[in-house]
């Protein structure tokens, strides 16, 4: 079977998220996970005219929450998720666009806290599904070298 060649990714990348004005954000590329997840703090969900809608905050830079970029999205529902540590969670489920080489592209996102986690963002597998394949032995495979030195 032949198949289009796709881009290789590492492990972790720098992705952006536009609709968000946010030019770059770690991401840990994780095929464990089904879904996608950002680091969000003051979560609240309100109506805008009969829309759900929900408003947080990102942090976009790890360790450092001095810096908050506010959102206001349009909630497409809840979603149950267990987490790498076995928990299961209720989380807010918002639409948007990510970009990861050049390449932007829409992906459900969930809405919960990753204070302890080691990266502010999760792109799951069916985020990257026929659009990557992973090298999990290396990282920032479609980042500017400079940048992935910072």
């Amino acid at each position: 079977m032949n198949s289009p060649k796709l881009p290789l990714i590492g492990w972790r990348e720098w992705v952006m998220l536009p609709e968000f004005g946010i030019t770059s954000i770690k991401a840990k590329i994780d095929t464990g996970a089904r879904s996608s997840s950002i680091h969000a703090v003051n979560i609240e969900q309100f109506e805008v005219d009969g829309l759900e809608t929900v408003r947080f905050h990102i942090a976009p830079v790890q360790h450092d929450d001095g810096h908050l970029v506010q959102v206001e999205a349009k909630l497409l529902g809840q979603r149950s998720v267990t987490d790498s540590g076995g928990h299961r969670e209720k989380r807010p489920v918002i639409l948007t666009v990510v970009s990861l080489g050049g390449n932007p592209w829409p992906i459900e996102l969930t809405l919960t806290n990753r204070d302890v986690m080691g990266f502010r963002m999760l792109l799951g597998r069916q985020a990257i599904r026929d659009r990557f394949l992973v090298d999990p032995g290396r990282s920032f495979l479609q980042t500017d070298k400079r940048k992935a030195e910072e």
